[in-house]
């Protein structure tokens, strides 16, 4: 689940260790971007976690960073154990792990939570972390939207600094640009920035909650369900822009 289409690089990390998941994809593009009071999240984030929770799947991935800050807790209270709730959590301590300068680009409600500040707290080390809002971005992805995506883009790159090591992309809409941010903070004279996204630790985590290993060469699975705000229906158009989106459209049942 998430607010749009950011959905689609955790989907693509699941089928990567498991061919064989039917996937369920539930997100709310009638009320997209999340970026409200955090009230507002919760309540957003329930209604989308009840219309995946319906088709009875073993695990639900929260692939929204804002809604693992602002409604993990909630989530979890109204549905486990009964489902397990695997949260998104900006990858900090790998990024930061060789030390140096590292940036964290996130939305504007995630940048300067105390959540974000918690997780930098406990796992920046002694690296020099900059958080870096990025408003617009988020949005332009979810709607293929190449001149806004260019614009937040470099707008971000702007707030970056120059010796910057690493990027964690703190919010999964980023990780389907991801190669454009890594373009985007490119120094010349410099070597290409690390990028960490979370969409591959979250899927592992959602497999061990379950006590499912992974095999990568499993028959895949013909199943793929679309919920939008609760209705079903097909992949975005936007979606079918990304690598991720097209492989999931190319399943034989997308319903």
């Amino acid at each position: 689940m998430d607010s749009g289409i950011g959905l689609l690089a955790a989907a693509a990390a699941v089928r990567r260790l498991r061919p064989d998941a039917d996937l369920v994809l539930s997100c709310d593009p009638d009320h997209m971007p999340w970026g409200r009071a955090p009230e507002g999240v919760t309540a957003r984030a329930l209604a989308v976690a009840r219309a995946a929770a319906a088709h009875r799947p073993d695990a639900l991935i929260v692939a929204c960073n804002t809604a693992s800050v602002h409604a993990l807790a909630t989530l979890r209270a109204e549905l486990e154990p009964g489902l397990p709730v695997i949260g998104t959590v900006p990858a900090i301590k790998p990024a930061a792990a060789a030390g140096g300068s590292v940036a964290i680009w996130a939305t504007p409600a995630t940048t300067g939570s105390p959540y974000q500040r918690g997780l930098i707290r406990d796992f920046a080390g002694t690296a020099a972390v900059t958080e870096v809002p990025c408003p617009g971005l988020a949005d332009a992805v979810e709607h293929a939207d190449e001149a806004g995506i260019e614009k937040a883009l470099a707008a971000a790159a702007a707030l970056t600094p120059p010796d910057v090591r690493a990027v964690v992309l703190g919010c999964t809409h980023y990780e389907l640009v991801a190669e454009r941010i890594r373009d985007a903070v490119r120094r010349p004279g410099r070597p290409p920035v690390a990028l960490h996204g979370s969409a591959g630790a979250v899927a592992a985590q959602a497999l061990r909650r379950i006590g499912a290993e992974p095999a990568p060469s499993a028959e895949p699975s013909t199943s793929v369900a679309v919920l939008l705000s609760g209705r079903a229906a097909e992949l975005p158009q936007a979606a079918l822009t990304y690598p991720e989106g097209r492989r999931l459209a190319a399943v034989d049942s997308v319903r």
